[in-house]
């Protein structure tokens, strides 16, 4: 299987830091090769094109944050210390990889409509974790239970989607992964006193 030789993530990570860097319009494959220190021919053994190694990275990146994600949840038995959790580690994890942050925040949504219907579908697994949450917290009865999980579902995405994109957009000055108890508390409790 290509994913599981190194190859394979040495073109991944090196696509990230090309991508965020040039832009994913600019961002040639030869280029993608020579930031990974590989030939160009090699890169065409693991990947179609660029925009099969934009997705697989995606892929990759998204898909191993969401699983890890997954089961530290399991952890937490609360749902309000579940949403935490995943604001907290959702920060951190872009936090720990600004390339990576530029390339989900920026560049992901200047592609083409096919291409966000895959990265859409990575996208599913993520908000998957949240109405897990959501249904957890209305299951125990700590949230109410009439809750729109939809709605719900996409404040909670939303905010988190644009709290990193506002940190990316600032050239990351700031430190995202400190926010995250507070826009817990907020996603939790509104602005109430």
């Amino acid at each position: 299987m290509k994913k599981n030789k190194p190859k394979y993530h040495q073109i991944i990570d090196a696509a990230v830091i090309a991508i965020a860097e040039n832009g994913y319009h600019q961002t040639q494959v030869s280029k993608i090769a020579r930031q990974a220190g590989v030939a160009d021919g090699t890169i065409y053994l693991y990947f179609k094109n660029k925009e099969d190694i934009l997705i697989s990275l995606f892929q990759e990146k998204m898909g191993s944050f969401v699983e890890k994600t997954g089961q530290i949840m399991n952890e937490k038995s609360k749902a309000s210390d579940q949403l935490l959790l995943l604001v907290e580690n959702h920060f951190s994890f872009l936090s720990e990889d600004r390339h990576l942050a530029v390339v989900t925040q920026l560049e992901l949504r200047q592609s083409n409509k096919e291409l966000r219907l895959k990265i859409n579908e990575v996208l599913k697994e993520y908000l998957l974790l949240i109405d897990r949450i959501l249904q957890g917290g209305i299951d125990s009865g700590e949230f109410r239970s009439n809750l729109n999980i939809r709605l719900a579902r996409q404040m909670i995405f939303g905010t988190i989607d644009e709290m990193i994109t506002t940190w990316v957009m600032n050239d990351q000055k700031y430190d995202l992964a400190a926010s995250a108890p507070e826009v817990a508390d907020m996603l939790l409790n509104g602005f109430s006193a």
